[in-house]
């Protein structure tokens, strides 16, 4: 059964707040508003990387980069964001179609996460989680990223635990939401990071040593 309990006046505001932007922002990544402003300002021309789950931060990102493998497991969703890609004219974008073929405790077996594979250690400038077996994208991530490279994963409180006032949101008594996350959150957890929340979702950068 559906829960309600977050619907709460604040709840409200930052919901109002957020369509509000999403209406005045239309090409902007579904992430947070404050992630968003700061990978702007982080990420380079001359970056690669990888995101898992497209969608607008596919356009996104393929202005401000240099090459970006974008991997989704929907056909339906993959043909049209391919689709927007063509019509934008976009060619530094590989973009790949992976389907859910194992069940999620079994996501490193999975095409869709062994896409990383292709990339050799300490190569990528950032990789951007926002799809399915997210906790084993973002342990096979890590590997890949270079030093000084970032980890964003977008709705993070419902993985890792926080004090997020976000509905959904992991406490800290609870621990890291499966096995995987676990040894995601002890990997990181020497990792300067950015946390940050619109109220109604939460998205973290992690910064790699």
């Amino acid at each position: 059964m559906r829960s309600f309990g977050h619907w709460t006046p604040r709840y409200f505001l930052d919901r109002t707040r957020e369509l509000r932007y999403s209406r005045s922002h239309p090409d902007a990544p579904w992430l947070t508003p404050q992630a968003t402003q700061i990978l702007s300002t982080m990420l380079r021309p001359g970056d690669q990387g990888v995101e898992f789950g497209s969608g607008r931060s596919t356009l996104w990102l393929s202005q401000r980069v240099r090459h970006l493998t974008s991997v989704e497991h929907d056909d339906v969703w993959h043909g049209t964001v391919s689709a927007r890609l063509k019509t934008q004219g976009v060619h530094n974008v590989d973009h790949l179609f992976a389907a859910r073929d194992v069940p999620s405790d079994r996501g490193a077996e999975s095409e869709y996460v062994r896409t990383l594979l292709r990339f050799d250690d300490g190569s990528l400038d950032f990789a951007l989680v926002d799809g399915i077996y997210r906790d084993a994208c973002a342990r096979l991530s890590l590997g890949k990223l270079r030093s000084g490279g970032l980890l964003v994963i977008d709705n993070v409180e419902r993985f890792l635990p926080s004090l997020s006032r976000s509905p959904g949101s992991r406490r800290p008594a609870q621990g890291p939401a499966t096995r995987v996350w676990a040894e995601v959150a002890r990997a990181v957890g020497q990792y300067r990071h950015i946390w940050t929340s619109s109220g109604v979702w939460d998205t973290a950068i992690f910064i790699k040593p």
